[in-house]
Formats: structure tokens, C-alpha cells, sequence
């Protein structure tokens, strides 16, 4: 994840540097802004689709013996 955050992060200042700049037109500098949008769109969706975990499911993924663990049939 940190990885697509870093992209964000230099599209910013790409647009940032796009829209700054004098002779920049409104079209480079509405498609600089929108490949920032599209990025945090992306991390968000991977956001969805990768939950954090609870530290209780941590921990079990770490001990899976630990009585806090076990599951029990009916």
C-alpha cells in the first residue's frame, strides 16, 4: 500500500508543479489533477478489499493454539 502512496504523492506534486507553472493550459492541468484523483480512488479500493485486521485476528494468525483461538463446534 505504501507503494500507491507514494505515487499519489508525487502526482500532487507533479500537478502541483503542472498547474503552478505560467504557461501551463487548463487541459494539462485538469489531466495532471485527475491522475491524482484516479490513484486515490485505486488506494481506496484496495482499501476495501483488504480490511485491517483486529489485533485479536493478529494474534491468532500468529498463535493459533492460544485459547482466545479456538473454535468450537456446536
Amino acid at each position: 500500500m505504501s507503494n500507491i502512496q507514494e505515487k499519489i504523492e508525487q502526482e500532487l506534486a507533479n500537478a502541483r508543479q503542472v498547474c503552478g507553472a505560467d504557461e501551463a493550459s487548463p487541459a494539462e492541468c485538469a489531466a495532471a489533477w485527475d491522475a491524482v484523483e484516479e490513484l486515490e480512488a485505486e488506494a481506496a479500493h484496495q482499501r476495501q478489499q483488504h480490511p485491517a485486521q483486529t489485533p485479536l485476528e493478529k494474534f491468532c494468525d500468529e498463535n493459533p493454539d492460544a485459547a482466545e483461538c479456538r473454535i468450537y463446534d456446536d
